[in-house]
């Protein structure tokens, strides 16, 4: 069977611990040092107190050193306090937790400008390493979809759609108009389309967004920004980590990592495999990633960063279907996609090194070159596509200050190129000429294409503190994208030749941003800014095969007013924001004839929301933590002009999105180790056709998860959980499918299942050398 692999999967990463763990006997240390349980980074300032005698010493550096045996206690303002018994034969690594209103920031410094104030004039969110951790490590969905204004539908752990604030949600497939970024290197290919999913989760230390087009030095993208953050290991400490999952539908996921810092070098090595059969026919999925993450301090100067990731993904495709199907067979893949076995299997690759150079205590610099490659074959009821990607590209950064009348001025500016070289040919699909149950079977070819997309982005933001209270932020992006595309398949009456060139014009975006600090603990900020998202090369070509020159890329301005902060003595923690995105050019598929579609230009939308995200502390004690968390999401997003041919929709919803996202939740910690979480989410009704003819249901999506914490002994800690999705089974569409044709008679097909009710539980081990 084609998951008979797991067992050597499993194999290969007992074997990568044992491996790690063999170092154990060629170390001896008696440092005993105290970290941040979240970055791994040396806490300094510790109080350490000898519960026997009460007698209490600090930690200046870090690091200290005990005289006896005994249990200690460690305390740092901001962090839980810790108490834990101490043999003085052995070396121990104390890891501190912040405080939950520290961990729960969702405020950032976006812009990356050097201020000690995490500030910023824009609508920004933070997923932190324990909001990813309040789901389980499988799929990014859960910790996306609490942050208000996003919104991932999950048709498959392999077919995804995220949109931010609207944007996005007419690609019928995967994520487009938004960017994405691992640090400093683009994720978002030369067509504008990114696959967060492709990425270990298990990797990943915390995810920054920019909601809108506010941010200048990563694009202008009309929906926004996703930054991924690598974890690093814990410093001047040698680990090793494992973590085996498993759950419903025959999910088994096994996560071994490997840590080791010291004062000049961090290496984060992380292994995972993760396999499913998937709730629906034809839904197995198998994915294996590697992923490194190293940074050597070669002098004060000069830092050296690698990034490199490798994931080999085979999934099968159960596709949408109609209504009736929906309700009554949730389970069953769509007939051709069952009969024909339908699949991608994905080999992706991605490498970065980045340099950064201080010149001085004003200025400094990040440069970061790039490269990747994506193979891909995909088989499909109508035909069969075999693609292959490579890119590369540079990203260069200043970043400085300097003082003007005692006032600071923050910037950083730079360029960002990228190139990839696209090939992709269809074929055939003969399933239907072999006896059922043998799949698809590639027959003649059909098409032959090779596309070279390539852009530039000369970016500058600066942050000018105009008074004790005032700052400004002035941004303005230029960005200028070019395709060239070549037919190299035979051309014939019925099959003209396609080979042509598409270049936009430059496209200038600004960006005015001001924050207003109401007084140490809140602030209001506003913004105007400016974005775009650029048209694919499939999106510009005619039925008669010639691209078109007259199409216009998306564009859009940003009007934004928000608040954030803390009150009622630091226990509640709040931010609010009311926006408008009024985009242009609305680009819609017209359809000309049977299969035939073009691209037009066909009118703007108006996406007006509201969005909330609060946090109270209900109990905040050194043995005890708990709080709630809330957020809000209201989408009054609507089609202003938009006429499609004959038909006029202006006024109508805009398609793909839910009316409003609510979600509610309790998060509990305890010293001793205990420590869960429920989330319940209710989602809108969605309209599926422009004509608003036809809308999903509303559902309410409720999860929990119930963990234990414990050090083992000395340097050995375990963590043991459990979680249910979906606790009382609701029948909801994860992902729809807009504007869906029917075929043959046949009922259009808009609905991807949602899992019903199911489980996960898994244990991990850390060892620390």
């Amino acid at each position: 069977m084609y998951f008979a692999g797991v067992k050597k999967k499993l194999f290969l990463s007992i074997v990568f611990g044992i491996v790690f763990q063999q170092i154990y006997y060629s170390q001896a240390s008696n440092k005993n040092k105290i970290i941040d349980g979240e970055s791994g980074d040396l806490l300094s300032n510790i109080s350490i107190t000898k519960i026997k005698n009460d007698s209490t010493f600090v930690s200046v550096s870090g690091y200290f050193i005990i005289n006896s045996s005994g249990f200690y206690s460690f305390s740092k303002e901001g962090y839980i306090s810790k108490k834990i018994k101490l043999n003085i034969k052995q070396a121990y690594t104390i890891a501190l937790k912040k405080r939950p209103a520290l961990l729960n920031e969702v405020v950032v410094n976006a812009s990356h400008l050097p201020t000690r104030l995490k500030l910023s004039s824009t609508s920004t969110a933070l997923i932190s390493t324990k909001v990813i951790e309040r789901g389980n490590n499988i799929n990014i969905n859960e910790a996306l979809n609490r942050i208000p204004g996003i919104f991932m539908q999950t048709g498959a752990l392999n077919t995804n759609r995220i949109t931010i604030r609207g944007v996005g949600s007419r690609n019928l497939f995967g994520t487009a108009k938004i960017r994405a970024y691992f640090k400093d290197i683009p994720l978002t290919n030369g067509s504008g389309e990114t696959s967060l999913e492709d990425f270990e989760l298990g990797a990943i230390s915390r995810i920054e967004i920019t909601k809108g087009a506010t941010s200048s030095i990563y694009g202008a993208g009309l929906g926004g920004v996703i930054q991924l953050i690598p974890k690093k290991a814990i410093s001047n400490d040698l680990s090793i980590e494992n973590e085996t999952t498993i759950g419903s539908f025959g999910l088994i996921k096994n996560l071994s990592q490997f840590n080791y810092g010291d004062s000049k070098h961090n290496v984060k090595l992380v292994y995972s495999n993760t396999d499913s059969d998937g709730y629906r026919d034809n839904n197995q999925y198998s994915r294996q990633s590697v992923t490194l993450s190293t940074t050597h301090k070669i002098n004060t100067k000069n830092e050296l960063s690698f990034f490199g990731v490798f994931s080999d993904l085979k999934a099968f495709i159960p596709s949408a279907l109609n209504e009736s199907d929906f309700r009554n067979k949730p389970k069953s893949a769509a007939f051709t996609w069952a009969q024909s076995k339908g699949f991608e299997d994905t080999k992706r690759s991605i490498l970065g090194v980045s340099l950064h150079h201080k010149f001085n205590n004003n200025l400094s610099q990040n440069t970061s070159v790039f490269t990747s490659f994506r193979n891909s074959y995909e088989t499909r009821p109508f035909n069969i596509l075999d693609e292959s990607v490579f890119g590369y590209g540079v990203r260069h950064r200043l970043v400085g200050n300097f003082a003007i009348k005692d006032r600071m001025v923050k910037w950083t500016s730079g360029i960002e190129f990228f190139r990839d070289n696209y090939d992709y040919q269809t074929f055939e699909n003969r399933y239907r000429d072999f006896p059922e149950g043998t799949g698809s079977v590639q027959g003649v070819a059909l098409s032959n294409f090779k596309e070279e997309r390539q852009y530039y982005n000369l970016f500058f933001e600066g942050r000018y503190n105009i008074s004790s209270k005032t700052d400004v932020v002035l941004g303005l992006n230029y960005n200028k994208t070019n395709y060239n595309l070549e037919d190299e398949f035979p051309t014939s009456t019925s099959n003209p030749d396609q080979s042509g060139s598409f270049s936009f014009n430059g496209i200038f975006s600004p960006k005015l941003g001001v924050l207003y600090r109401l007084n140490k603990n809140s602030n209001i900020y506003s913004n105007i800014s400016h974005g775009f998202s650029p048209l694919s090369l499939q999106e510009t070509l005619l039925p008669d095969g010639q691209i078109n020159n007259s199409l216009n890329a998306e564009t859009g301005w940003n009007f934004e007013l928000g608040a954030r902060g803390v009150a009622l003595k630091n226990r509640l923690q709040y931010n609010i924001s009311i926006y408008r995105l009024a985009i242009k050019n609305l680009l819609v598929a017209r359809r000309t004839a049977q299969d035939e579609f073009i691209g037009v230009n066909a009118g703007k939308t108006h996406h007006d929301g509201l969005e909330v995200d609060l946090q109270y502390n209900i109990i905040n004690s050194n043995k005890t933590q708990l709080s709630a968390f809330g957020s809000y999401s209201l989408h009054l997003y609507k089609f202003k002009n938009f006429v499609d041919d004959t038909n006029d929709f202006s006024g109508n919803d805009l398609t793909g999105v839910p009316s409003h996202i609510l979600n509610l939740g309790l998060d509990f910690n305890a010293d001793f180790g205990l420590y869960g979480n429920l989330n319940i989410q209710k989602v809108g009704e969605m309209p599926i056709t422009d004509s608003n003819s036809f809308y999903s249901e509303s559902y309410t999506i409720t999860n929990f998860k119930l963990g234990y914490q414990k050090t083992l002994y000395s340097q050995l800690n375990t963590n043991v959980f459990f979680g249910i999705n979906n606790i009382f089974d609701a029948k909801y569409a994860s992902q729809i499918l807009i504007n869906a044709s029917s075929f043959g008679g046949n009922a259009p097909r808009y609905f991807y299942p949602g899992n019903p009710v199911n489980y996960y539980a898994a244990v991990a081990l850390n060892y620390s050398f």
